[in-house]
C-alpha cells in the first residue's frame, strides 16, 4: 500500500508548517526553485539534492527523509493478530479514508473509530460477523472521517457516540480520565490536536493472545508523516512525540489515511522526529520511561474502571 504522503509532502508541509520560504529551502537543497517545487509535487528527488542541509533547516531528519523518497513503506502487517479487528478504507472523488472496526468475540460488543465516507461496508461487516455496535468514537471532526455518522446513528441508534469537539452534545464529550469497556477490550483516550483542534488518540488494550496494543490516531500521525498543520505545526509534532510514540514499540498505529505501522517503526523512520534517539533511549530516556510509566498506570486504571463499568452498567462511561 502507498504511503499517504510522499517525501515532496513531508517537505512541503514542514516547510509551510516552519514558515520557510521554497526559495530558501531550494538553496539549501543545491536544487533551482522550480525544482523543489517538481520535488514537492511528485515526491522525486533530484540528483544531489541535500537532504541534511534541508533536513537542519526545517527540523527534519535527513537520513530518514532520504529512505521515505527512496521508497520506504511499513512492513506488512496481518491485523489478525488482533483477532478482532478489521479496517475499513471507503473512496470519495480519489480521496481515501480508514475507520477500524473492533470487537469482543465473547459479548459480540462492536466499537466503531471514525466512520469514512459510507456506511455500507461498515454494515455488513456487523452483520456478517453478527456484532452489536455499542461505540462510536470519533478522533476528529473534519468531513472525511464522519461523513456516515448520520446513516450509523439510524442503524444503531444505541449507539454511543464519543468526541472531543467542543460542538458535539455534551452527552457525547469526553471527559478527562474516561474509559471505556468493549466487552474485555479497554478503550482509553488522549488529546492529540495540531491536525485538528478537537483531534484525540485512542488507545485500546487486553487483546487476547498478549496482542499490543492499538493506537486509533486520526490523521495525527501517518507512516512516514504527519497530518497537515499549518497553524499548528509543533503542537502537533509535539503531541504526536509525547502522546503516540512513548506507547510500546510493538503498539499498532492506525492512521486515518494509508498503511497501518507501529510505534516502534515511526521511531525509526518518521522524517518528522529527528531526536528521537536522544528521546527514547539517550540522555532523555528518565523522561520517556516517566511517560511510560504513566501509559502503563494509565492502561492499568482503564481496565480497572471498565471491570467496574461492566459489573455496573456496561452502556455507561466512567471518570476515573
Amino acid at each position: 500500500m502507498l504511503l499517504e504522503d510522499h517525501a515532496g509532502d513531508v517537505l512541503r508541509k514542514a516547510r509551510l508548517g516552519r514558515g520557510v520560504p521554497l526559495e530558501r529551502v531550494a538553496e539549501a537543497a543545491r536544487m533551482r526553485p522550480e525544482h523543489l517545487a517538481r520535488f514537492e509535487e511528485r515526491g522525486k528527488p533530484s540528483d544531489g539534492m541535500d537532504f541534511d542541509a534541508v533536513a537542519g533547516l526545517l527540523n527534519l531528519d535527513g537520513d530518514k527523509l532520504r529512505r521515505v523518497a527512496e521508497g520506504w513503506i511499513p512492513a506488512a502487517r496481518e491485523l489478525s493478530r488482533w483477532q478482532c479487528l478489521r479496517k475499513i478504507e471507503s473512496d470519495s472523488g480519489g480521496m481515501a479514508v480508514n475507520c477500524f472496526l473492533f470487537w469482543d468475540r465473547s459479548s459480540r460488543e462492536a466499537a466503531l473509530f471514525d466512520t469514512g465516507w459510507e456506511a455500507v461496508s461498515i454494515t455488513d461487516l456487523l452483520g456478517q460477523f453478527q456484532l452489536a455496535l455499542k461505540h462510536i468514537f470519533i478522533t476528529h471532526s473534519h468531513h472525511d472521517h464522519v461523513a456516515a455518522l448520520g446513516e450509523l446513528r439510524k442503524q444503531a441508534p444505541d449507539a454511543a457516540v464519543h468526541s472531543n469537539s467542543s460542538h458535539a452534545p455534551q452527552s457525547q464529550k469526553l471527559r478527562e480520565g474516561e474509559c471505556f469497556s468493549v466487552g474485555d477490550l479497554n478503550v482509553g483516550w488522549r488529546k492529540t490536536p495540531g491536525h485538528a483542534v478537537d483531534g484525540v488518540t485512542y488507545v485500546v488494550d487486553g487483546f487476547p493472545g498478549e496482542a499490543p496494543p492499538v493506537a486509533v490516531v486520526g490523521d495525527a500521525v501517518f507512516a512516514g508523516s504527519i497530518g497537515g498543520a499549518l497553524k499548528h505545526f509543533e503542537i502537533a509534532r509535539q503531541h504526536v512525540r509525547e502522546e503516540i510514540l512513548t506507547l510500546p514499540e510493538s503498539a499498532l498505529i492506525c492512521p486515518g489515511h494509508g498503511p497501518v505501522t507501529t510505534v516502534g517503526e515511526q521511531r525509526d523512520f518518521n522524517p518528522f522526529f529527528p531526536a528521537l534517539v536522544e528521546s527514547f533511549g539517550g540522555t532523555n530516556s528518565g523522561r520517556r520511561n516517566k511517560r511510560t510509566t504513566e501509559t502503563r498506570n494509565a492502561f492499568e486504571s482503564c481496565q480497572d474502571a471498565a471491570h467496574k463499568n461492566e459489573k455496573n452498567n456496561l452502556s455507561k462511561t466512567i471518570t476515573k
